[in-house]
């Protein structure tokens, strides 16, 4: 994907790719390795990172190494020693240190500067590179072949059709996996043992061909600050993105939200990307969906309409205060758990050990895999699965006092915690319990949502037509 760019060496020799996950001891670098990565990052010459050599600590302190000869501390040339001492470069730990490079980016205000250290400090890397597993590769997971439901009414062929032609294609799939994979290469030079993951709707079996690529970068085990390591680290990126690759990537741009991302469009495939860092929970999230799409053959035709209705009435777009597409799917699962006859159950209670948040990134992709088909008893249409959806939010779900639960497989009375109060919609995030509809916030928005679901539901149930609540011909079109 990157032909021409000096970065494109792989970042790790082939023993150290087949190292278990999480199985390495903490790995750390020289303060004159770190100051030499940093140099050269600034001189153009990031190629030579790869060559660093990973020392090995335990609770001792750092074994005394000679360094790579890429590396090897070059000595002052004597005219440079009358330089001023902010015109040499500094030592760690100098009274006149000056930040690092990503400090001048992404400002801070004075008496929180050094609140997060600059990520070359001597008192930052370890945070970074500590109990960060050795890089695996995940394999590409193709779309499971399951036939589609019979449609024997004219809006449930209208459903199919669309599906049919929307649907990601696995031949968008794999034009993302090139670009991450390549992306990961490169980002590796900046943080040898990060990892780069394809999320959302891309890889949980819920995407449409106009599906932007969702990526997550893992560069610890833990959770990071999103406010200032998370911001400190895709500037970073940023800055790598703007300069290094700026022949293959167009319009890098830093969004510096509650959780900061970096938004970009890959020039080879012609694809959106968002990629933000540590959100460990999207990982695993992904691959419960995806045990879900392929659990029934009703769920990811049901999902894609709804996804594109909502679209079309313009309540799926939470940076405008409305529903996020994960949000959404959420609400669909559930509405197929709480039927009289259920067409989902609860994944998380039937296979607690496939889908704890313990298990390790590496094998989360595995779950999908040992979930067997369902066999529900329920035999609605897809078109009576679609008009029961519209009518289960507009006049039966209980938004004052219930929370939407896939986790639980029913609706459950809202927390008194103070993430879900005053909140007009509660979806509960499956595995870290958070509230997904949070973006949902002002009255006038939630009352847009609700009225949505009661006009469609009227509409759908008058003319058993598609096009009465989704013009079919703009949503083809829009893919």
């Amino acid at each position: 994907m990157f032909p021409n760019s000096i970065l494109g060496r792989p970042p790790f020799t082939p023993n150290h790719q087949q190292h278990n996950f999480f199985a390495l001891s903490p790995t750390l670098y020289s303060p004159q390795q770190l100051i030499d990565a940093q140099f050269n990052f600034q001189n153009a010459d990031l190629s030579r990172a790869v060559s660093l050599q990973q020392l090995t600590y335990g609770s001792i302190s750092p074994i005394q190494t000679s360094a790579s000869p890429l590396f090897r501390g070059r000595k002052r040339l004597s005219d440079e020693k009358g330089l001023p001492l902010d015109g040499k470069r500094q030592r760690f730990h100098s009274p006149h240190q000056e930040p690092a490079i990503v400090n001048h980016i992404v400002p801070l205000s004075a008496e929180r500067r050094f609140s997060m250290p600059p990520l070359f400090h001597t008192h930052y890397v370890p945070d970074i590179v500590r109990c960060v597993p050795p890089f695996r590769e995940i394999p590409l997971l193709e779309p499971r072949e399951i036939p589609l439901p019979e449609a024997k009414d004219k809006l449930s062929q209208q459903i199919l059709e669309l599906f049919e032609t929307c649907q990601q294609q696995v031949s968008d799939l794999k034009k993302k996996e090139l670009c991450r994979a390549q992306l990961q290469r490169e980002i590796q030079l900046l943080f040898p043992q990060s990892r780069l993951f394809l999320v959302g709707s891309s890889l949980n079996g819920f995407g449409a061909r106009s599906s932007d690529g969702d990526l997550c970068l893992v560069v610890k085990e833990e959770p990071v600050n999103q406010k200032t390591e998370a911001r400190h680290i895709l500037t970073l990126v940023h800055k790598h993105f703007c300069t290094r690759l700026c022949g293959y990537i167009e319009r890098p741009q830093l969004i510096r939200a509650k959780v900061p991302i970096v938004k970009f469009r890959d020039k080879v495939s012609c694809m959106e990307f968002d990629l933000n860092v540590n959100n460990i929970v999207g990982i695993r999230n992904t691959f419960l969906l995806r045990a879900y799409a392929y659990l029934e053959n009703r769920v990811r035709p049901l999902v894609l309409v709804i996804k594109k209705w909502a679209s079309h009435h313009d309540i799926n777009d939470a940076s405008r205060g409305t529903l996020n597409s994960y949000s959404l799917v959420l609400m669909v699962l559930h509405y197929l758990q709480t039927l009289p006859e259920p067409i989902l159950p609860s994944l998380q209670k039937i296979y607690p050990e496939s889908f704890s948040p313990a298990i390790q990134l590496h094998l989360v992709h595995q779950a999908p895999c040992n979930v067997p088909p369902y066999l529900s008893k329920n035999e609605s249409s897809l078109g009576d699965l679609l008009l029961g959806f519209l009518k289960y939010y507009a006049i039966e779900f209980d938004w004052n006092t219930q929370m939407i639960s896939v986790r639980e497989a029913k609706a459950i009375p809202r927390p008194d915690g103070i993430e879900w109060r005053n909140k007009y919609i509660c979806v509960e995030e499956p595995f870290d319990g958070t509230n997904t509809a949070r973006a949902v916030h002002e009255k006038q928005k939630f009352d847009m949502i609700k009225d949505q679901f009661l006009k469609s539901w009227h509409k759908l149930k008058n003319k058993r037509d598609l096009n009465s609540i989704l013009p079919l011909r703009a949503a083809i079109l829009k893919r």
